[in-house]
């Protein structure tokens, strides 16, 4: 058993942020960060756009911000938790600036400001079109010249150790006292005990297989804090990016940023009708949940597999110095976006629903927190605003980290059961695992996509439940795999997306059903 004062399961800008600040305040107490993959595989990392912050105070402001979010968020945003992180930006910037992060900036040495869809004004600062990576660079090695961190790569966390586990805890409130981890190397699992854990695992996109998200985005955080007992809120409202290369063989898609589109791209059908300014006013800088639900529109009246992205009209030399990645991925796959438009089709993005959190990032479990895309704090609402996924990160660790520096500082000498496998085998048959993989993600295409129905969500969760219960009968007699683990917790969050999209009775935002339309005209 590894015994620390924080237990942080996940390495990117969320978890590294609130590490960083908690060991430079307080150098004597240990940070454990577990990471299921390399240090560096997140979601962050992948992120292109950058982050939204408001620093020219001529054109831009708090109020037009804030005013974007609520937009964006038709109507389900918490007004002050917007107000907070907009608010914050520039400061958290500051600090990102001060760990060594860099970002571009114009002939005139300011920041060259980005603008995405459903912004009003240029706020997105970013590095190219690797922000993310760039931003999880810094803080690594920022993380790396602080002793009191310890980073454990290739250590997946099983499940949350709670009251639960703990024979004779006498307790009025379910607290949370670390978790259970396994050693993907070696196959050990061992208990690490912590007097405050954070969950910064990152968002569900394999849940759907077609996605931008890295192949370690199955919803591990969200799935233990749903087996411990939290709550969990919103799950139904998935944001699906409107432009992820297409590419005939589906699974994880390259994601083509929105910045594209603000720099001027036009989305067309194969006929090479630029069908935009048909569906919203504001054409291809409509928020992303318009523009996905417009591109699935056009693909079922055509009945093609994917729309256009045409940049053949810009001005190359500028497109290849802002987005030098994507011109290169593109090329790889024989596009030269000088003259060939670029097949692109909706896949999964980021969810803006999650485990249930307070401004201080508290969940409903004790000594729990959560932080990032594996979180429901309101700022979205029904729909993330673009670049505002970084921000709230930032935001909200640092949040935590404040929490903490004033909490109290209370160690446990509980003793915690070791993890125990008595009567589990090495699983065999691989092949169940993935063959089960494979039915869960169509499932969730077909039945849980961008346009859902209630006869769908109803025939989705009987699917379901076979495959729940084949889960669970080989998750209790085999022994741990990580691939295994992950599959069950992508059960668990489908199950949370379907049956809080049946709960849901108005469409707003990224929440398109059919049903609900039919309804509120009164058919």
């Amino acid at each position: 058993m590894i015994t620390t004062d924080y237990l942080v399961i996940g390495s990117g800008i969320a978890g590294l942020t609130f590490s960083v600040k908690i060991a430079e305040k307080f150098p004597e107490r240990k940070i454990v960060v577990v990471t299921k993959a390399n240090e560096d595989e997140s979601n962050t990392k992948y992120a292109q756009g950058g982050v939204a912050v408001v620093l020219d105070k001529v054109q831009d402001s708090f109020k037009k911000h804030i005013k974007d979010t609520l937009i964006a968020g038709d109507g389900l945003c918490k007004e002050d938790v917007v107000k907070l992180v907009v608010k914050e930006g520039p400061e958290r910037l500051e600090e990102l600036l001060l760990w060594g992060a860099n970002f571009d900036v114009n002939s005139s040495g300011e920041f060259d400001l980005g603008k995405e869809g459903g912004h009003s004004e240029y706020r997105v600062v970013h590095h190219k079109d690797i922000t993310g990576y760039e931003i999880e660079r810094a803080l690594l090695k920022r993380v790396h010249q602080l002793p009191n961190i310890t980073i454990l790569a290739h250590h997946f966390a099983i499940d949350l150790v709670t009251n639960h586990h703990i024979k004779d805890h006498e307790s009025e409130n379910l607290t949370c006292f670390g978790a259970y981890v396994f050693n993907q190397k070696t196959g050990d699992i061992f208990t690490i005990k912590a007097n405050s854990t954070l969950l910064a695992s990152g968002g569900i996109g394999c849940v759907y297989g077609h996605t931008t998200n890295p192949v370690i985005a199955t919803g591990d955080g969200i799935a233990m804090a749903y087996r411990a007992k939290a709550r969990i809120k919103d799950m139904e409202f998935v944001q699906f990016h409107p432009t992820a290369l297409y590419e005939e063989k589906g699974e994880s898609s390259f994601l083509i940023s929105e910045a594209v589109r603000g720099f001027g791209a036009y989305l067309r059908n194969k006929k090479g009708y630029r069908f935009m300014p048909d569906y919203d006013k504001r054409a291809e800088l409509a928020s992303r949940d318009i523009v996905s639900q417009s591109i699935d529109s056009e693909l079922k009246k055509s009945g093609e597999p994917h729309v256009y992205l045409d940049c053949t009209h810009l001005d190359i030399d500028a497109f290849k110095d802002h987005f030098p990645n994507i011109y290169k991925k593109c090329l790889e796959h024989h596009i030269n976006i000088e003259t060939d438009w670029i097949p692109v089709i909706p896949a999964s993005h980021y969810l803006c629903g999650g485990i249930k959190v307070s401004k201080k990032g508290k969940t409903t479990i004790d000594n729990l927190f959560a932080c990032g895309e594996c979180t429901r704090t309101g700022l979205h609402g029904a729909n993330r605003l673009a670049s505002n996924s970084l921000l709230e990160a930032l935001v909200y660790a640092h949040n935590i980290f404040k929490h903490h520096s004033k909490k109290e500082y209370k160690s446990t000498d509980l003793i915690i059961p070791d993890w125990n496998d008595e009567g589990t085998t090495i699983p065999e048959e691989h092949i169940l695992i993935q063959h089960n993989l494979k039915q869960l993600q169509a499932l969730m295409r077909n039945y849980v996509g961008i346009v859902r129905s209630n006869k769908r969500l109803k025939r989705a969760i009987k699917h379901l439940d076979l495959i729940y219960n084949e889960v669970e009968d080989l998750y209790k007699e085999s022994k741990i795999t990580t691939s295994l683990c992950e599959l069950r917790n992508m059960v668990n969050v489908s199950h949370l997306i379907i049956r809080q999209s049946l709960d849901r009775k108005e469409n707003k935002g990224g929440y398109y059903n059919v049903d609900n339309v039919k309804n509120n005209e009164g058919v």
